[in-house]
């Protein structure tokens, strides 16, 4: 049943209210922002009713005068789905054919008339369709060249390779089309962007098990654009927020301090996939490009470089001669190989024991499959350096340094200009090898390759900070949060090096900012306990290292600052309970003995603090505690000057602590 012309006064649905005469959409009684064409389809769709709409037949009525591509519907659609939040599903995909409009529909003919006193025409869908209130103005996307084959049918037929000669010829003809067409206004049609956040890609296939593709892919495109060292472009961890969030694209954009948003999605069909893309400017949500790039499955990493390619010519991004020939240096890889290692990612990224050790063997398998794959060794490298940190404790330092290192060291010998690689040794080296001049050339070298990869500049960071470099450590710190902005990782280390640098005050502030954003954070409270420490507040200290425990359970740092406040409130009985669980769980944790030391200095006993701290250098303890100003009763001492004489740090004390 379609509605008749009366009806088109006033239309609801849910929380909705549509205005075809005024060409408007309410929510709750407040003005939805929609781009015409998107307004267009939604009427298209509300007038059928529920009856299904074809893609040929919303096509020819929304874009009647102009030849377009099927992209271009799915880019509206997306657009409406945003639009309608938690009501999104009111639209019905009917895959390989169109779409229906499934909301219960309440019309008011009355209130048509009284909307629009001066309009005696009745008026249907049609006529009103590409109409523009006169405070309005359109802009359409640009027109994508794109290969149009339905996905239902296209996994019916049998795996083939994508011409790269005719990819290459569409990708000109697109460039071309595009240009041509905006070439009277370029400075208003193709702006200048210096930042941009590629939002979670969404995947088609109705799998949740499949999501970890989608997110690989949306890793992928982060990865390929953070190489050009003239963009800014956000990274993973506060992208992901965003999954399954419905939020307007200025609010996205204001929170990330983005000028440009990519949505798409991501299809796999049998053995080839299809990345959908659009390109838009905000706050204005103004559409500059939209295109489909559809392959094999191991040619993914040549479309994820073509994506970020064509999305810097839209923006007239500078991108230098070795990142064009990074971003064209993409080679196929084995199909099995890339899934099992999009998998180790996903699971690594949880940031959780278990993830880890699944993540090892995603990344495992994934060399099996490609022995000459260096990006999972790579992925090893970094699942096993964290496997030997105090947060997981899945292997002990020793086991962790040797395996990471290697595993590093071979992704490095199959691929030298692999950035990530050069993190991981890097990070190895810092965190169990104590070899730090090595290390800091792993990291420059590292973030030359790729300045916007954040985790670099993270890990960067902390190796500065040992070197007593602190300015320059929360300089990269900073540079980590522009990149990722809603990290909560980062914004912790960011409250820990602040602690480090004995801005006390600072770290409380960052700390309290942080438990804002997640109250559940077991490390914001753990890093705002510290803080609250060193500014002598021991009970409120106390309070916030309880509720880290509660929240993520027992480990060596959470339970050892504990103890330390325990010890320097005065509760000695209540510390010495702590120092003998620690001994008890020493061999679930070979490093315990550094974290029992903390808990000495809180005791004032330097004698078994120095015991525990010679006795954690023997099993590679994670050198960053020394780091803690709660050891600042120790600097004196010759036996602590010794120790880090022997690590390889600065022996520093007094005011030339904080240089």
């Amino acid at each position: 049943m379609r509605l008749t012309s009366e009806a088109l006064g006033a239309v609801e649905f849910g929380r909705f209210r549509l205005l075809p005469h005024r060409r408007e959409l309410r929510a709750d009684g407040v003005a939805v922002e929609l781009g015409s064409r998107a307004f267009d389809v939604l009427m298209v769709l509300v007038e059928a009713r529920g009856a299904l709409v074809t893609k040929d037949e919303i096509l020819s009525r929304v874009w009647p005068d102009t030849v377009v591509e099927e992209n271009n519907l799915a880019v509206q659609i997306s657009t409406l789905r945003k639009a309608l939040g938690e009501d999104r599903d009111s639209i019905r995909t009917v895959s390989g054919r169109g779409y229906r409009f499934v909301a219960e529909i309440r019309t008011s003919p009355a209130e048509a008339a009284q909307s629009t006193p001066s309009s005696n025409l009745p008026m249907t869908v049609s006529s009103l369709i590409g109409r523009e209130p006169e405070h309005q103005e359109t802009s359409d996307p640009l027109v994508g060249v794109v290969d149009t084959t339905d996905a239902s049918s296209s996994s019916r037929q049998p795996s083939r390779r994508l011409d790269w000669r005719v990819f290459a010829s569409h990708l000109t003809r697109l460039l071309v089309a595009s240009f041509s067409r905006v070439l009277h206004s370029r400075d208003q049609t193709s702006p200048q962007i210096r930042s941009i956040a590629v939002l979670p890609l969404e995947s088609l296939s109705g799998d949740p098990s499949q999501d970890y593709f989608a997110d690989g892919m949306t890793d992928e495109l982060i990865s390929a654009l953070a190489q050009i060292s003239a963009l800014r472009v956000i990274s993973r961890t506060s992208i992901m927020t965003y999954k399954r969030v419905r939020k307007l694209l200025p609010e996205i954009a204001r929170e990330l301090n983005v000028g440009a948003v990519v949505e798409g999605t991501v299809l796999r069909f049998g053995d080839r996939v299809r990345i959908s893309a659009q390109l838009i400017e905000v706050p204005l949500e103004r559409h500059i490009w939209a295109q489909s790039f559809e392959g094999d499955l191991r040619d993914t990493l040549v479309l994820q470089s073509s994506v970020a390619r064509a999305i810097a010519e839209q923006i007239r991004v500078t991108v230098t001669e070795q990142e064009q020939a990074a971003l064209q240096n993409s080679k196929p890889v084995n199909p099995v190989a890339y899934e099992a290692c999009l998998k180790g990612r996903y699971f690594i990224n949880k940031r959780t024991g278990d993830g880890l050790k699944k993540a090892i063997e995603y990344f495992s398998h994934a060399i099996e499959r490609d022995p000459t794959y260096a990006a999972a060794y790579s992925g090893l490298a970094d699942a096993y350096a964290l496997s030997g940190d105090w947060k997981y404790g899945v292997l002990s330092p020793q086991d962790s340094f040797s395996k990471a290192k290697s595993a590093a060291e071979k992704a490095l010998a199959l691929d030298d200009n692999l950035a990530e690689a050069h993190a991981s040794l890097a990070f190895a080296l810092d965190l169990y090898g104590w070899d730090w001049e090595a290390a800091e050339t792993e990291y420059q070298r590292a973030i030359k390759l790729d300045p916007g990869y954040a985790t670099a500049h993270q890990w960067y960071s902390w190796h500065l900070m040992m070197m007593g470099r602190h300015s320059e450590g929360i300089l990269e710190l900073t540079k980590a949060e522009s990149l990722d902005p809603l990290s909560l990782i980062i914004s912790a280390d960011m409250a820990d090096a602040l602690c480090v640098a004995r801005r006390y005050e600072e770290a409380v502030q960052k700390s309290k900012k942080i438990l804002e954003m997640d109250p559940n954070f077991a490390v914001g409270h753990y890093e705002l306990g510290q803080a609250l420490a060193q500014k002598n507040l021991h009970d409120e200290a106390i309070v916030e290292f309880q509720r880290a425990i509660e929240l993520s359970g027992h480990s060596g740092a959470f339970d050892s600052y504990l103890g330390y406040a325990y010890a320097m409130s005065g509760q000695r009985e209540e510390a010495i309970k702590i120092v003998d669980d620690l001994h008890a769980r020493h061999d679930q944790n070979p490093s315990a003995d550094a974290d029992i030391a903390l808990i000495y200095v809180g005791l004032g006993d330097q004698d078994q603090a120095m015991i525990a701290l010679n006795k954690a250098y023997k099993a590679r303890f994670k050198a960053s505690i020394l780091l803690r100003p709660a050891f600042d009763p120790l600097r004196s001492d010759a036996r602590f000057q010794d120790l880090l004489r022997r690590i390889g740090l600065p022996q520093v004390t007094g005011p030339n602590l904080l240089h």
